[in-house]
């Protein structure tokens, strides 16, 4: 029994330590500013096979610099067929920071990164091929926050998706 309740106050403890790191996130893509990116592309919709856009694209010059946005984990870095060559990083409050269509990818997983920290370059891989060179950033919190659903278009997805607009513009 007594190590059940260990197990647990643990447990709670590093959820805790979760959501009291403070996050403070920046502009991963070196250089870019608001006129970089559409403030209306979040939630946007129609878009493609994904049905709505749910996170941002940022545009810049092939081969720039990005840099993660937060310091975390990296869970994953590597292809997948939509988003091509991506960073996934583990951030404060149990968020996920998506970065999605790399040229390059300059991180491994399982490796902790910083705000200084060198993941990637802008590029056109994945389903961005033939597109201008762009970062796609999305924040998927790993805690629902119902409240946010409503009766758009995938309404129900706004719970796990986070506007980074509201986190990039401060």
């Amino acid at each position: 029994m007594f190590k059940i309740k260990k197990s647990l106050l643990i447990l709670l403890a590093t959820l805790l330590a979760g959501f009291l790191i403070p996050q403070d996130l920046k502009m991963p893509v070196n250089g870019a500013t608001k006129s970089d990116y559409n403030s209306k592309s979040f939630w946007y919709y129609p878009w493609g096979k994904s049905v709505t856009h749910k996170g941002v694209d940022i545009f810049a010059k092939k081969n720039t610099k990005i840099t993660s946005s937060t310091y975390g984990l990296v869970l994953f870095s590597g292809k997948i067929r939509m988003g091509g060559n991506i960073v996934l990083v583990l951030g404060p409050k149990w968020r996920l920071h998506y970065y999605a269509h790399l040229e390059n990818v300059k991180t491994s997983s399982l490796t902790f990164v910083n705000k200084s920290s060198l993941i990637g370059t802008v590029g056109t891989s994945g389903n961005a091929a033939g597109k201008a060179p762009h970062l796609h950033y999305s924040i998927f919190t790993l805690i629902p926050y119902i409240w946010r659903i409503d009766s758009d278009k995938q309404g129900w997805k706004k719970m796990f998706y986070l506007n980074p607009f509201n986190y990039l513009e401060k």
